[in-house]
Protein backbone atom coordinates (compact mmCIF):
# COMPACT_ATOMS: atom_id res chain seq x y z
CA UNK A 1 0.00 0.00 0.00
CA UNK A 2 1.32 3.47 -0.83
CA UNK A 3 1.89 5.99 1.92
CA UNK A 4 -1.07 8.39 1.90
CA UNK A 5 -0.27 12.01 2.80
CA UNK A 6 -2.45 15.14 2.93
CA UNK A 7 -0.74 18.54 2.98
CA UNK A 8 -2.85 21.42 4.28
CA UNK A 9 -2.66 24.96 2.92
CA UNK A 10 -4.69 27.94 4.04
CA UNK A 11 -2.76 31.15 3.32
CA UNK A 12 -0.33 32.21 0.62
CA UNK A 13 2.88 31.30 2.49
CA UNK A 14 1.52 27.76 2.98
CA UNK A 15 1.27 27.27 -0.78
CA UNK A 16 4.89 28.37 -1.20
CA UNK A 17 5.96 25.75 1.36
CA UNK A 18 3.84 22.93 -0.07
CA UNK A 19 4.96 23.36 -3.70
CA UNK A 20 8.49 21.91 -3.26
CA UNK A 21 7.08 19.10 -1.10
CA UNK A 22 4.66 18.19 -3.90
CA UNK A 23 7.58 17.92 -6.34
CA UNK A 24 9.73 16.00 -3.85
CA UNK A 25 7.06 13.35 -3.28
CA UNK A 26 6.55 12.92 -7.02
CA UNK A 27 10.04 11.40 -7.14
CA UNK A 28 8.75 8.39 -5.17
CA UNK A 29 6.17 7.47 -7.80
CA UNK A 30 3.60 4.88 -6.72
CA UNK A 31 5.13 4.56 -3.23
CA UNK A 32 3.27 7.67 -2.09
CA UNK A 33 -0.11 9.33 -2.67
CA UNK A 34 0.23 13.03 -1.87
CA UNK A 35 -2.90 15.18 -1.86
CA UNK A 36 -3.38 18.89 -1.18
CA UNK A 37 -6.16 20.37 0.94
CA UNK A 38 -6.93 24.09 0.65
CA UNK A 39 -8.90 25.23 3.70
CA UNK A 40 -10.11 28.44 2.08
CA UNK A 41 -8.58 30.67 4.78
CA UNK A 42 -7.42 32.94 1.94
CA UNK A 43 -10.32 32.64 -0.48
CA UNK A 44 -9.52 35.67 -2.67
CA UNK A 45 -8.12 34.43 -6.00
CA UNK A 46 -5.35 37.04 -5.85
CA UNK A 47 -4.42 35.67 -2.41
CA UNK A 48 -4.40 31.99 -3.36
CA UNK A 49 -5.15 30.55 -6.81
CA UNK A 50 -2.43 32.50 -8.61
CA UNK A 51 0.11 30.96 -6.23
CA UNK A 52 -0.85 27.44 -7.29
CA UNK A 53 -0.51 28.46 -10.95
CA UNK A 54 2.86 30.17 -10.57
CA UNK A 55 4.35 27.48 -8.34
CA UNK A 56 3.28 24.81 -10.83
CA UNK A 57 1.29 22.64 -8.47
CA UNK A 58 -2.12 21.19 -9.32
CA UNK A 59 -5.44 22.49 -8.12
CA UNK A 60 -6.18 21.28 -4.58
CA UNK A 61 -7.73 17.86 -4.21
CA UNK A 62 -9.93 19.24 -1.42
CA UNK A 63 -11.27 22.76 -0.97
CA UNK A 64 -12.97 23.32 2.39
CA UNK A 65 -14.24 26.88 1.89
CA UNK A 66 -13.98 27.35 5.64
CA UNK A 67 -14.71 30.96 6.57
CA UNK A 68 -14.82 32.76 9.87
CA UNK A 69 -14.82 36.36 11.03
CA UNK A 70 -12.83 35.57 14.19
CA UNK A 71 -9.93 33.26 15.00
CA UNK A 72 -12.28 30.93 16.88
CA UNK A 73 -14.94 30.64 14.19
CA UNK A 74 -12.36 30.21 11.44
CA UNK A 75 -10.45 27.53 13.36
CA UNK A 76 -13.70 25.73 14.22
CA UNK A 77 -14.95 25.83 10.62
CA UNK A 78 -11.70 24.32 9.35
CA UNK A 79 -11.78 21.57 11.98
CA UNK A 80 -15.36 20.57 11.19
CA UNK A 81 -14.79 20.38 7.44
CA UNK A 82 -11.30 18.86 7.60
CA UNK A 83 -12.54 16.06 9.85
CA UNK A 84 -14.81 14.94 7.00
CA UNK A 85 -11.80 14.77 4.66
CA UNK A 86 -9.88 12.66 7.18
CA UNK A 87 -12.83 10.33 7.67
CA UNK A 88 -13.13 9.80 3.92
CA UNK A 89 -9.41 9.53 3.13
CA UNK A 90 -7.89 8.00 6.27
CA UNK A 91 -4.35 9.28 5.51
CA UNK A 92 -1.20 7.99 7.17
CA UNK A 93 0.19 11.49 7.67
CA UNK A 94 -0.99 15.12 7.66
CA UNK A 95 1.59 17.79 6.80
CA UNK A 96 0.93 21.26 8.21
CA UNK A 97 3.27 24.10 7.19
CA UNK A 98 3.70 27.45 8.89
CA UNK A 99 1.71 29.08 11.66
CA UNK A 100 -1.71 30.22 10.44
CA UNK A 101 -5.10 29.14 11.79
CA UNK A 102 -5.25 26.38 9.17
CA UNK A 103 -2.01 24.94 10.59
CA UNK A 104 -3.43 24.73 14.09
CA UNK A 105 -6.89 23.53 13.04
CA UNK A 106 -5.59 20.71 10.84
CA UNK A 107 -3.10 19.59 13.49
CA UNK A 108 -5.75 19.50 16.20
CA UNK A 109 -8.15 17.56 14.01
CA UNK A 110 -5.52 15.01 12.95
CA UNK A 111 -4.32 14.56 16.54
CA UNK A 112 -7.85 13.78 17.75
CA UNK A 113 -8.13 11.16 14.97
CA UNK A 114 -4.75 9.66 15.99
CA UNK A 115 -3.23 10.48 12.59
CA UNK A 116 0.48 11.30 12.42
CA UNK A 117 1.40 14.98 11.99
CA UNK A 118 4.44 16.62 10.41
CA UNK A 119 5.04 20.33 11.09
CA UNK A 120 7.09 22.11 8.44
CA UNK A 121 8.78 25.26 9.78
CA UNK A 122 8.66 24.05 13.38
CA UNK A 123 10.28 25.62 16.43
CA UNK A 124 10.09 29.28 15.43
CA UNK A 125 9.27 31.55 18.37
CA UNK A 126 8.70 35.29 18.71
CA UNK A 127 8.06 34.90 22.47
CA UNK A 128 5.13 37.28 22.00
CA UNK A 129 1.83 35.54 22.73
CA UNK A 130 -0.18 38.56 21.64
CA UNK A 131 0.58 37.27 18.11
CA UNK A 132 -2.02 34.64 17.13
CA UNK A 133 0.67 32.88 15.11
CA UNK A 134 2.74 32.27 18.24
CA UNK A 135 -0.10 30.31 19.85
CA UNK A 136 -0.54 28.33 16.63
CA UNK A 137 3.18 27.50 16.49
CA UNK A 138 3.44 26.35 20.10
CA UNK A 139 0.36 24.10 20.05
CA UNK A 140 1.19 22.59 16.65
CA UNK A 141 4.71 21.70 17.79
CA UNK A 142 3.35 19.95 20.88
CA UNK A 143 1.02 17.83 18.73
CA UNK A 144 3.42 17.02 15.88
CA UNK A 145 5.19 13.67 15.47
CA UNK A 146 7.80 15.07 13.08
CA UNK A 147 9.15 18.62 13.39
CA UNK A 148 11.10 20.02 10.44
CA UNK A 149 13.17 23.06 11.39
CA UNK A 150 14.47 25.92 9.22
CA UNK A 151 17.11 27.51 11.49
CA UNK A 152 19.17 26.78 14.60
CA UNK A 153 16.90 28.83 16.89
CA UNK A 154 14.09 26.38 16.12
CA UNK A 155 16.23 23.45 17.27
CA UNK A 156 17.13 25.30 20.47
CA UNK A 157 13.51 26.27 21.21
CA UNK A 158 12.11 22.76 20.76
CA UNK A 159 14.79 21.19 22.94
CA UNK A 160 14.18 23.80 25.64
CA UNK A 161 10.46 23.01 25.52
CA UNK A 162 11.12 19.32 26.10
CA UNK A 163 10.28 17.98 22.63
CA UNK A 164 11.89 14.57 22.09
CA UNK A 165 15.10 14.64 20.07
CA UNK A 166 13.86 11.79 17.90
CA UNK A 167 11.10 14.03 16.51
CA UNK A 168 13.27 17.02 15.54
CA UNK A 169 15.02 17.40 12.17
CA UNK A 170 17.06 20.36 10.90
CA UNK A 171 16.13 20.23 7.20
CA UNK A 172 16.40 23.81 5.93
CA UNK A 173 13.81 26.15 4.50
CA UNK A 174 11.18 25.07 1.96
CA UNK A 175 10.32 28.75 1.34
CA UNK A 176 13.79 29.09 -0.13
CA UNK A 177 13.26 25.93 -2.19
CA UNK A 178 10.40 27.70 -3.98
CA UNK A 179 12.40 30.90 -4.37
CA UNK A 180 15.32 29.05 -5.98
CA UNK A 181 12.93 27.10 -8.22
CA UNK A 182 11.50 30.39 -9.56
CA UNK A 183 14.71 32.46 -9.43
CA UNK A 184 15.24 32.87 -13.18
CA UNK A 185 11.73 34.31 -13.55
CA UNK A 186 12.19 36.43 -10.42
CA UNK A 187 15.30 38.11 -11.83
CA UNK A 188 13.47 39.47 -14.86
CA UNK A 189 12.83 43.22 -15.02
CA UNK A 190 9.34 42.94 -16.55
CA UNK A 191 7.39 43.71 -13.36
CA UNK A 192 9.70 46.52 -12.29
CA UNK A 193 9.36 48.17 -15.70
CA UNK A 194 5.58 47.72 -15.76
CA UNK A 195 5.36 50.15 -12.83
CA UNK A 196 7.87 52.53 -14.48
CA UNK A 197 10.36 51.84 -11.69
CA UNK A 198 14.14 51.69 -12.06
CA UNK A 199 16.07 48.83 -10.44
CA UNK A 200 17.50 49.85 -7.07
CA UNK A 201 15.50 53.08 -7.00
CA UNK A 202 12.32 52.18 -5.16
CA UNK A 203 11.11 50.82 -1.81
CA UNK A 204 8.57 48.03 -1.27
CA UNK A 205 6.21 48.32 1.68
CA UNK A 206 3.87 45.62 3.06
CA UNK A 207 1.79 45.91 6.23
CA UNK A 208 -1.02 43.72 7.53
CA UNK A 209 -0.51 43.06 11.27
CA UNK A 210 -3.33 44.26 13.55
CA UNK A 211 -0.93 46.29 15.69
CA UNK A 212 -0.05 48.38 12.62
CA UNK A 213 -3.26 48.56 10.56
CA UNK A 214 -6.32 47.93 12.75
CA UNK A 215 -6.59 51.39 14.33
CA UNK A 216 -6.80 54.91 12.95
CA UNK A 217 -3.74 55.84 15.00
CA UNK A 218 -1.70 52.99 13.56
CA UNK A 219 -2.67 53.91 10.01
CA UNK A 220 -1.87 57.59 10.63
CA UNK A 221 1.66 56.55 11.67
CA UNK A 222 1.90 54.35 8.59
CA UNK A 223 0.89 57.17 6.24
CA UNK A 224 3.50 59.40 7.87
CA UNK A 225 6.13 56.69 7.25
CA UNK A 226 4.98 56.40 3.62
CA UNK A 227 5.43 60.16 3.21
CA UNK A 228 8.95 59.90 4.65
CA UNK A 229 9.92 56.99 2.41
CA UNK A 230 8.46 58.53 -0.73
CA UNK A 231 10.49 61.67 -0.04
CA UNK A 232 13.59 59.59 -0.82
CA UNK A 233 12.44 56.97 -3.36
CA UNK A 234 9.25 55.94 -5.12
CA UNK A 235 7.30 53.46 -2.97
CA UNK A 236 5.23 50.50 -4.14
CA UNK A 237 2.69 49.16 -1.65
CA UNK A 238 0.90 45.88 -2.55
CA UNK A 239 -1.97 46.22 -0.12
CA UNK A 240 -3.42 43.29 1.82
CA UNK A 241 -7.26 43.24 1.53
CA UNK A 242 -7.69 43.79 5.28
CA UNK A 243 -5.28 46.72 5.26
CA UNK A 244 -7.15 48.34 2.38
CA UNK A 245 -10.46 47.78 4.14
CA UNK A 246 -9.17 49.55 7.24
CA UNK A 247 -7.80 52.47 5.22
CA UNK A 248 -11.29 52.85 3.74
CA UNK A 249 -12.98 52.40 7.12
CA UNK A 250 -11.01 55.28 8.64
CA UNK A 251 -11.15 57.36 5.42
CA UNK A 252 -7.37 57.53 5.18
CA UNK A 253 -6.68 56.36 1.62
CA UNK A 254 -6.66 59.98 0.49
CA UNK A 255 -3.78 60.72 2.88
CA UNK A 256 -1.41 58.31 1.14
CA UNK A 257 1.17 60.39 -0.80
CA UNK A 258 0.93 60.44 -4.59
CA UNK A 259 4.45 59.01 -4.96
CA UNK A 260 3.22 55.79 -3.37
CA UNK A 261 2.00 53.23 -5.91
CA UNK A 262 -0.85 51.19 -4.45
CA UNK A 263 -1.52 47.78 -5.98
CA UNK A 264 -3.65 44.76 -5.30
CA UNK A 265 -1.82 41.73 -3.83
CA UNK A 266 0.67 40.48 -6.40
CA UNK A 267 1.46 36.97 -7.54
CA UNK A 268 4.41 35.13 -6.03
CA UNK A 269 6.87 35.64 -8.89
CA UNK A 270 5.78 39.22 -9.58
CA UNK A 271 6.17 40.24 -5.96
CA UNK A 272 9.59 38.63 -5.51
CA UNK A 273 10.75 40.15 -8.78
CA UNK A 274 9.98 43.57 -7.31
CA UNK A 275 11.81 42.58 -4.11
CA UNK A 276 14.86 41.39 -6.08
CA UNK A 277 15.26 44.79 -7.75
CA UNK A 278 14.25 46.99 -4.78
CA UNK A 279 16.48 49.33 -2.75
CA UNK A 280 14.92 47.97 0.42
CA UNK A 281 11.77 46.41 1.87
CA UNK A 282 9.84 47.81 4.84
CA UNK A 283 7.40 45.28 6.24
CA UNK A 284 5.68 43.65 9.21
CA UNK A 285 5.52 40.26 7.46
CA UNK A 286 7.31 37.06 8.44
CA UNK A 287 8.36 35.19 5.31
CA UNK A 288 9.65 38.30 3.55
CA UNK A 289 12.37 38.51 6.19
CA UNK A 290 13.69 35.17 4.90
CA UNK A 291 13.29 35.94 1.21
CA UNK A 292 15.14 39.27 1.48
CA UNK A 293 17.92 37.55 3.44
CA UNK A 294 18.41 35.01 0.65
CA UNK A 295 18.27 37.70 -2.05
CA UNK A 296 20.59 40.07 -0.15
CA UNK A 297 18.05 42.92 -0.04
CA UNK A 298 17.89 45.14 3.08
CA UNK A 299 14.72 44.48 5.07
CA UNK A 300 13.37 46.70 7.84
CA UNK A 301 10.84 44.82 9.97
CA UNK A 302 8.36 47.05 11.82
CA UNK A 303 7.72 44.69 14.72
CA UNK A 304 9.01 44.35 18.26
CA UNK A 305 9.96 40.69 17.85
CA UNK A 306 10.72 38.17 15.13
CA UNK A 307 10.29 34.41 15.11
CA UNK A 308 13.07 34.27 12.48
CA UNK A 309 16.12 35.59 14.39
CA UNK A 310 18.62 34.13 11.90
CA UNK A 311 17.49 36.82 9.44
CA UNK A 312 18.78 39.41 11.93
CA UNK A 313 21.89 37.64 13.23
CA UNK A 314 23.07 36.37 9.84
CA UNK A 315 20.82 37.96 7.22
CA UNK A 316 19.87 41.42 5.97
CA UNK A 317 16.95 42.00 8.33
CA UNK A 318 16.80 44.98 10.72
CA UNK A 319 14.32 44.49 13.57
CA UNK A 320 13.25 48.09 14.02
CA UNK A 321 10.38 47.90 16.52
CA UNK A 322 7.16 49.89 16.09
CA UNK A 323 8.53 53.34 16.96
CA UNK A 324 8.33 55.01 13.54
CA UNK A 325 11.10 57.45 14.42
CA UNK A 326 13.44 54.50 14.97
CA UNK A 327 12.25 53.00 11.69
CA UNK A 328 13.12 56.24 9.88
CA UNK A 329 16.59 56.28 11.42
CA UNK A 330 17.28 52.76 10.14
CA UNK A 331 15.92 53.69 6.70
CA UNK A 332 18.41 56.56 6.53
CA UNK A 333 21.26 54.27 7.58
CA UNK A 334 20.38 51.85 4.77
CA UNK A 335 20.15 54.69 2.25
CA UNK A 336 23.60 55.83 3.37
CA UNK A 337 24.97 52.38 2.57
CA UNK A 338 25.26 51.24 6.17
CA UNK A 339 23.09 48.15 5.81
CA UNK A 340 24.67 44.83 6.76
CA UNK A 341 25.66 42.55 3.92
CA UNK A 342 24.32 39.38 5.46
CA UNK A 343 24.82 35.78 4.41
CA UNK A 344 22.61 32.83 3.53
CA UNK A 345 21.88 30.63 6.59
CA UNK A 346 22.80 26.93 6.67
CA UNK A 347 20.74 24.50 4.55
CA UNK A 348 18.90 27.27 2.69
CA UNK A 349 20.03 25.50 -0.47
CA UNK A 350 16.87 24.53 -2.34
CA UNK A 351 16.89 20.94 -1.08
CA UNK A 352 14.88 21.16 2.16
CA UNK A 353 11.82 19.45 0.66
CA UNK A 354 13.95 16.57 -0.61
CA UNK A 355 15.32 16.05 2.90
CA UNK A 356 11.82 16.21 4.43
CA UNK A 357 10.38 13.74 1.93
CA UNK A 358 13.26 11.32 2.49
CA UNK A 359 12.79 11.38 6.27
CA UNK A 360 9.03 10.86 5.95
CA UNK A 361 9.48 7.94 3.57
CA UNK A 362 12.09 6.34 5.81
CA UNK A 363 9.82 6.71 8.86
CA UNK A 364 6.46 5.66 7.46
CA UNK A 365 6.64 4.14 3.97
Amino acid sequence: MPLKIISVAGARPNFVKIAPLYRAFQQYGSLVVHRICHTGQHSDEKMSKVFFDELEIPAPDFYLGARGSTHATQTAAIMVTFEKVLDAENPDLVIVPGDVNSTLAAALTAAKKEIKIAHVEAGLRSFDRTMPEEINRIVTDVLADLLFVTEQSGMDNLRREGIGEEKIFFTGNVMIDSLIYCLDRIKQLRVCRSFSLDPGDYVIVTFHRPSNVDTAGGLEKLTDLLAFLSGHHPVIFPMHPRTRENFKKFDLLKKIPSRVILTEPLGYVDFLSLVYHARMVVTDSGGIQEETTFLGIPCITVRNSTERPVTVTEGTNHLAGTDMQKVKEIVLQVLEGKSKEGKIPPLWDGKAAERIARIIMEKYA
